[in-house]
């Protein structure tokens, strides 16, 4: 078997933009698997087949394919031809001394053009099968499956499936710009903007020197994963420890936390808008910390002209933890540190803080130019998966 064969799902749904879409999947599969000896990787029918122009290095390529995302499932797959007794030859060539006590043939044909049926070519080729094995048929709990796939030239055979990131192809929703924190929430907000197929730019606030650099390392790894989804991810590192003492100083303790979540959104729209983000995303649930009641959100929000995308927004702590874990960013989130979400937090943060007061709050407070400074003093960092390596001196061109 030297080929795999790539479905998805709802990518099936967009009519007339399908082949758009279909285009970018398959640009990202080149992408992601840069190296591992692809030859060809094409739109066959409703799937996508690729091919390697040498042994497979079937761990990796699962790996790789894994994190793609806009894929529902895939296979390691062999080719021949329409012809069954050639078909079968090749599947049980493959199988090679394999012994299992049930079988079943499962067959699609892509082209309904093809003179016999889904059945009735199960049926002729798991025949075929079952006289040189022996083996049982059952088509309820068959121990083993072989998928068949008949298209207009030849089809394909696999046995078993796996399974894909979902969604929609990375780079097919726009741009959007994501307040990403050193906690559970933020980087399962941007994971869910990625699998709508967003490219997603990585914003984070932390407080060094007041506080150590444990936010950024951590931060820096989260970034790292979620490249694996979107294969390039450009992360913002924003000084806000300044700030947040400027803050202490002038507004009253209960008002604090909503003005520093005021003063991050401004910063993060003013980098948003540089980079043509549409939209500012965040990992707020409503009701989880204080700063999060119905009634702050809006008060937030009020300060950003950009659309303010919430994807946990009805969530519970338990469902974003076990998206967290399968995403692989849980454990990097547990690591003990101090961000500038708890540097000069109050111990009694209004809960429903009102527009009048904040803004009265605000009015002692040089906006325009902390908003200018932090914007000047970020630092950006680049992520990629798979790390290419390229010539001295080039560079790959940004998103």
């Amino acid at each position: 078997m030297n080929s795999v064969v790539v479905h998805y799902k709802e990518l099936a749904l967009k009519g007339k933009n399908r082949p758009w879409f279909v285009q970018i999947l398959v640009r990202n599969l080149r992408r992601a698997l840069a190296g591992l000896g692809v030859s060809t990787v094409r739109s066959v029918m409703g799937r996508i087949e690729i091919e390697f122009d040498r042994d497979l290095d079937w761990d990796a390529i699962r790996e790789r394919i894994g994190y793609v995302v806009g894929i529902a499932n895939f296979s390691r797959a062999g080719r021949s031809t329409l012809e069954f007794e050639a078909l079968a030859a090749a599947i049980l060539h493959d199988l090679g001394d394999l012994e299992v006590p049930s079988f079943r043939v499962s067959a699609r044909r892509a082209d309904k053009r093809f003179p016999l049926t889904s059945p009735q070519i199960e049926r002729e080729v798991g025949g075929l099968i079952k006289v040189a094995k022996g083996w049982h048929v059952d088509l309820d709990r068959a121990a083993l499956t072989i998928h068949l796939e008949m298209l207009p030239t030849h089809s394909f055979y696999f046995c078993g499936k796996e399974p894909g990131a979902g969604g929609l192809p990375s780079g097919t929703g726009g741009k959007v710009a994501c307040l990403l924190s050193g906690g559970i929430d933020s980087p399962v907000a941007a994971f869910r903007m990625i699998r709508r197929g967003c490219t997603v730019l990585l914003i984070h606030f932390h407080s060094y020197p007041i506080l150590s650099r444990a936010s950024q390392e951590k931060v820096r790894e989260v970034a790292a994963v979620l490249a694996r989804y979107q294969q390039q991810s450009r992360l913002v590192l924003v000084p806000f420890g300044e700030l947040q003492q400027q803050v202490l100083l002038s507004v009253r303790p209960e008002l604090r936390v909503v003005i520093y979540r005021r003063l991050m959104l401004r910063i993060a729209e003013r980098i948003a808008v540089r980079w043509r983000a549409k939209a500012l995303v965040t990992g707020e649930v409503v009701g989880q910390v204080a700063s999060q009641t119905i009634e702050n959100l809006t008060t937030i929000a009020d300060v950003s002209t950009l659309e303010i995308l919430r994807p946990l927004v009805g969530m519970d702590k338990d469902e974003i933890s076990d998206q967290a874990a399968r995403l692989g960013t849980l454990e990097i989130s547990n690591i003990p540190d101090q961000d500038c979400c708890t540097l000069f937090t109050p111990r009694h943060p209004a809960t429903r803080a009102r527009r009048d007061h904040v803004v009265h709050a605000e009015s002692g407070l040089p906006i325009e130019a902390m908003v200018e400074r932090a914007v000047a003093a970020a630092v950006v960092e680049e992520f990629e998966y798979p790390v290419l390596k390229y010539p001295a001196g080039v560079q790959p061109t940004s998103a």
